[in-house]
């Protein structure tokens, strides 16, 4: 039977994340596979895909900060706001210096509101935007809190910019993009875009879908292990009874790990061999707030 973890993948520009899963179920005939996070079938780079209890902890990778560099292409916008769109308008490039780049790198960093794009998963009235965008309508959109941790814009040629970013939850980087190219004065879209890391788990660590095949023909998986995918939270180590305690619902327990440090919002819960046997998550249901079983992995 396949193990619980997470894959690394690094996955090539065209296939959906919806078909790299479903090639790694197919291969490993694993119970359940999920990815950690979707990225555009345009988009290549770092996807985190979730085998058995490794989907339990889609929720954190999904909040999580990523990295990724990108190329936009100045002077043209699309309706999709990237190189598989419709061309809506094209304007003259005007030059870009050293003083426009840091300009951008200033304005665009830092806590932001961002207008998400109609060609986009949310909803309205229960419907995709991007189905609503593929029958020609456009709907108002309430701008979304972002957070650009980081960003480096460097020109590649006259009509090209790269950029590198690290950036929040719900940040488009197409859309990153083409308000660059406005504040610019020109227009843009993001030509390409590859996802370096998310939290701490880096592409340089990543394999991509035939070196799986290859390595699952000689019986290696390169599982990473739940304990070691989320090493960057907090974690404690309880005695077995305490666990199985837990594993019954016993969520009094949770007051042992004592107050929340540093703005946590989950900390990990350790066996005695090492292994991550539940997470507890930070809520604010009650004044002072407190620690909730978020999920409970097999043994």
């Amino acid at each position: 039977m396949t193990q619980s973890g997470i894959l690394l993948i690094d996955k090539s520009e065209g296939p959906s994340s919806a078909q790299v899963v479903h090639q790694v179920k197919k291969l490993l005939c694993a119970k359940k596979v999920g990815h950690l996070g979707t990225l555009d079938p345009f988009a290549s780079g770092l996807l985190l895909v979730g085998v058995n209890e490794g989907t339990k902890i889609a929720d954190i990778f999904l909040g999580g900060v990523k990295r990724y560099q990108a190329v936009m292409s100045l002077g043209v916008e699309t309706d999709t706001q990237d190189a598989t769109g419709k061309v809506l308008k094209e304007q003259p490039v005007p030059a870009v210096g050293k003083t426009q780049l840091s300009s951008l790198e200033q304005k665009f960093s830092g806590d932001l509101l961002q207008v998400p794009p109609m060609f986009s998963a949310l909803k309205k009235d229960g419907v995709r935007l991007y189905r609503l965008a593929r029958q020609g309508k456009e709907i108002p959109r309430e701008p979304r809190p972002i957070r650009i941790d980081a960003l480096r814009v460097m020109q590649l040629n006259e009509h090209e910019l790269e950029f590198e970013v690290t950036c929040s939850r719900g940040t488009y980087v197409r859309t990153l993009a083409a308000d660059m190219g406005k504040a610019l004065g020109c227009g843009a879209h993001l030509k390409n875009l590859r996802r370096l890391a998310c939290d701490h788990l880096d592409v340089a660590q990543s394999i991509g879908i035939e070196e799986l095949k290859d390595r699952h023909s000689q019986n290696v998986i390169p599982l990473v292990s739940l304990r070691s995918a989320l090493a960057h939270l907090r974690a404690v180590t309880w005695q077995s009874r305490l666990i199985a305690r837990l594993r019954l619902g016993q969520q009094e327990l949770l007051g042992q790990l004592g107050a929340r440090q540093n703005g946590e919002n989950y900390v990990g819960i350790l066996d005695p061999r090492g292994e991550l046997a539940a997470l507890a998550r930070w809520v604010e249901d009650i004044p002072g707030g407190r620690w909730r079983l978020s999920r409970v992995f097999r043994e």
